[in-house]
């Protein structure tokens, strides 16, 4: 795995509504890390949960809303489904330019292979709950359905990577994760086993560098105890969630693991507030909790990344190019302060 060095990176959505427009401001500005743009705004199709859905049997798209007809063509598709992940057939789960515009743009206006690209795929604990039944019940609820997630996914992810190879020399995909900041709730009312099983699945997809980003408050060291190399969370609003799994946290930046630091917020009001010499104070006070005891500031600098605390959907484009001129100004001192 590289040495990030406080590379900077988006976690994924966007508010752009045409592929041109998001991914020439990631050219200008994510030089280190450049990141395909989800752009739900441009169509319901690039929402995150419906942009995974393509394969998946029986799926039905009601605008944002996805759900599972029953059937003889359900019991058709998860049979072929099983095929597939047995022979790890890949070409039924792809992703098509109108449900990610941003992945097939970037792809097409790469004139020479990019050293680095990150991706990203909805996870399955995610997408198994937005995704209902008849009943309008998250199928990871369903014993049957619940087993064909991961395994959708996986060739789903795996997919992805093999895309992004195309154009680029090494990837980065993330499992985004958004509804295990609901973990231990009636909400998300899983076993552990259950949800990591689902997790390792999807992961076992991905050969190259593998995250996984959560934007609230979870279980951390459920997290950090999968095969990943990059944990990626919400730096701002939720730094103390993750430093009460402390030692979990240096455990796997020991083992030569990187952190995504989501320490520029994603909402105007909160952009308002900050200033790059701001936020790197804020930043600085997160590194120094994971030094000591063989550990330095210049080594976890090394091994992070910096990026948004979450997607970049709600903000105007002056937002967005004010947030990209922190993330890169951080990296910037990061790099200066800590010489690496």
């Amino acid at each position: 795995m590289p040495d990030f060095n406080c590379a900077a990176t988006i976690i994924g959505g966007m508010p752009d509504k045409d592929a041109a427009s998001a991914c020439a401001g990631i050219s200008r500005h994510l030089v280190d890390l450049p990141a395909w743009p989800q752009l739900p705004l441009r169509s319901n199709l690039e929402n995150m949960y419906v942009q995974c859905s393509q394969g998946f049997p029986g799926i039905v798209v009601d605008g944002q809303k996805l759900h599972v007809e029953h059937g003889a063509n359900l019991d058709r598709g998860i049979e072929r489904l099983y095929y597939d992940w047995t022979e790890n057939k890949t070409g039924g789960y792809a992703i098509d330019k109108e449900y990610a515009s941003g992945l097939h743009y970037l792809a097409s206006h790469s004139s020479t292979a990019l050293p680095l690209v990150k991706g990203q795929i909805t996870g399955p604990i995610s997408w198994g709950l937005c995704v209902t039944d008849g009943e309008g019940k998250g199928i990871i609820y369903d014993e049957t359905m619940a087993d064909t997630i991961g395994k959708f996914l996986k060739l789903k992810a795996s997919w992805l990577e093999s895309f992004m190879r195309s154009f680029s020399k090494q990837t980065v995909t993330f499992v985004d994760e958004p509804y295990l900041a609901s973990l231990g709730s009636a909400f998300v009312a899983l076993p552990n086993e259950q949800i990591t099983g689902q997790l390792n699945e999807v992961l076992s997809g991905i050969k190259g560098i593998k995250g996984i980003h959560c934007c609230g408050g979870t279980d951390w060291s459920l997290l950090l105890g999968l095969p990943i190399d990059v944990i990626s969370f919400d730096a701002y609003n939720y730094l103390d969630s993750i430093l009460c799994y402390q030692q979990e946290l240096l455990s796997h930046v020991r083992r030569g693991r990187a952190i995504a630091w989501g320490i520029v917020p994603n909402d105007e009001e909160s952009l308002k507030k900050e200033t790059a010499a701001s936020l790197f104070d804020r930043f600085g006070d997160a590194l120094s909790h994971l030094t000591g005891d063989g550990l330095s500031i210049r080594q976890v600098v090394r091994q992070s990344l910096v990026t948004p605390s979450c997607a970049l959907l709600s903000l105007t484009q002056d937002g967005v190019e004010y947030t990209y001129n922190l993330l890169t100004e951080l990296s910037s001192r990061a790099r200066r302060k800590y010489g690496s």
